[in-house]
């Protein structure tokens, strides 16, 4: 039976995306339409939100400039980057839409509709705490804009198709950062409750009943991109007041990753989900560490002000000159130019799922 959890190891990653040439399109579009990928649905954090914090009472924002500084027009959206995003990207190589929008954007057209969207907030995580300390949407809720969509879709285009829009999406999740990051490490009501080890548990407990979720309204297709190495964000180097990754919060990320896998590998056989997981923990590793091999020139600051603000605190600052040899764009999060590092390693990992 064909293995539809792909747990790529640093070596054979690094390989496929440093080795790759430009992604051929035709070939990737001919994939897509041959296993008849409709769009795709995103849910998680900051990593993948297009906007959907815009209108909260909340300080994870980034409609402002510099965010958006390279985007089409220059335009603040939302997005936590200069650019694009990694789904952005994905989207648009396999010719879906060159953005996907966020399902909150006042603007969202019912053309947008039927090219997949995100539901995806700043600062969210698998534990709704996470999202509740900063108001946020979490994934309950997430979930629940989902449903709504579902509504939409079926009075637009007519319930079959949309059943089979949904039937043939791939659902997108990622997340989890914040839930040590703004949480556990800095709340005392998890920490009190649980041990690191159980507070994992934990949240692939929560993680498990949302994907049972997402099954119950049509999910067949999952993705889910692993947590990266967050001790090695500007951020946390710049509080430890050192320049190395920190290792104790990268062997978190590391573990918990083993066991996003393992819950993974029962959802074919328990729910009929077919799902790919992307390793990107390696990727960004090795590219913080050998940034010239990708292309880069600076990888432990952000090109925003200093390169240890994010969020409200980069609004109006200067930026960098030469922004794609950045791999931060502020402390914390990734410039459009490492995003499409990632989009490669993802769209490589579900051709192989699917191919």
């Amino acid at each position: 039976m064909m293995k539809f959890v792909i747990a790529l190891s640093l070596v054979a990653l690094l390989v496929v995306v440093h080795n790759a040439q430009a992604l051929d399109v035709a070939k990737l579009r001919l994939f897509a339409a041959k296993n008849n990928v409709s769009c795709i649905f995103v849910f998680g954090d900051s990593s993948v939100d297009p906007g959907n914090n815009n209108n909260l009472i909340t300080d994870q924002k980034g409609n402002f400039l510099p965010y958006g500084k390279d985007f089409y027009n220059g335009r603040p959206t939302g997005r936590f980057t200069n650019g694009r995003l990694a789904t952005d990207l994905i989207a648009d190589a396999l010719g879906h839409t060159k953005t996907i929008p966020a399902y909150l954007d006042p603007n969202l057209t019912n053309a947008q509709l039927v090219n997949g969207v995100s539901f995806a907030s700043g600062g969210s995580g698998f534990d709704d705490l996470t999202a509740q300390l900063s108001n946020v949407i979490p994934l309950s809720k997430q979930l629940e804009y989902f449903r709504e969509y579902k509504a939409r879709l079926a009075k637009l285009v007519g319930k079959k198709r949309a059943e089979n829009l949904i039937t043939n999406g791939v659902f997108l999740l990622s997340m989890g950062t914040n839930d040590f990051l703004q949480n556990y490490y800095v709340e005392p009501t998890r920490s009190k409750q649980f041990t690191i080890d159980k507070y994992q548990h934990f949240l692939i407990s929560s993680m498990s009943k949302y994907i049972q979720g997402m099954h119950a309204e049509g999910a067949r297709r999952l993705a889910v991109v692993g947590m990266e190495p967050f001790g090695c964000t500007p951020l946390i180097r710049a509080l430890k007041g050192t320049t190395e990754c920190d290792d104790s919060f990268n062997k978190v990320a590391l573990n918990f990753n083993q066991k996003i896998i393992s819950l993974m590998a029962t959802l074919e056989p328990s729910l009929g989900i077919r799902n790919f997981y992307t390793d990107i923990y390696g990727l960004v590793w090795d590219t913080v560490h050998n940034p010239k091999k990708y292309g880069f020139v600076e990888s432990s600051k952000g090109c925003c002000g200093s390169g240890l603000e994010f969020g409200m605190s980069c609004k109006g600052l200067p930026t960098c000159a030469n922004r794609s040899q950045y791999v931060y764009w502020d402390a914390v999060h990734f410039t459009e130019e490492m995003y499409k590092i990632i989009s490669e390693a993802a769209i490589q990992t579900l051709m192989k799922t699917f191919g």
